[in-house]
């Protein structure tokens, strides 16, 4: 049982935007961890890691004991990459994922755990913006400078 699969699935919240490469259809989607590694460019290490701290703790398992992802477990790793994104810390990113399993009841709990995120994020924007401002400045002083000393330079070699 997949993380996803243990909410309601009635809902039309999707976990993250369409994904990356072609997939195969649902019912036929069982993944290798190594065909997961090309799909998600995450490493073999990370998933299993992801899955010993809670952030993905129902990947079902082939008759031997493999891993096998579906298209919901794609679907999450596409929304924990966008929050990592987010500077989110990974035991908030658990904390969530622990949410998402507990059921519709912490709907409450999750909107105010990504209402914060976002509120970073905003705040991180707005930082990057006045750096950029910052940095447009000084190219344009310096495209400007140095035109002018070309033009010196084009000047005193006539």
């Amino acid at each position: 049982m997949t993380v996803m699969e243990t909410t309601s699935t009635t809902s039309t919240d999707s976990c993250a935007g369409p994904p990356r490469r072609p997939r195969r259809p649902d019912g036929q989607d069982m993944y290798t961890i190594s065909e997961v590694v090309a799909l998600t460019d995450l490493t073999a290490h990370t998933l299993r890691w992801y899955e010993r701290i809670g952030l993905m703790p129902h990947i079902d398992r082939s008759h031997t004991g493999q891993r096998r992802y579906r298209n919901r477990d794609l679907d999450w790793l596409d929304l924990v990459g966008k929050l990592r994104l987010t500077g989110m810390p990974v035991a908030d990113m658990v904390r969530y994922a622990e949410l998402v399993r507990e059921g519709e009841h912490t709907y409450g709990e999750r909107f105010d755990l990504l209402e914060a995120t976002r509120r970073d994020v905003l705040a991180r924007i707005a930082e990057l913006r006045d750096t950029l401002a910052v940095l447009d400045r000084k190219i344009d002083y310096y495209a400007a400078n140095t035109d002018a000393d070309q033009a010196l330079a084009s000047e005193r070699a006539s």
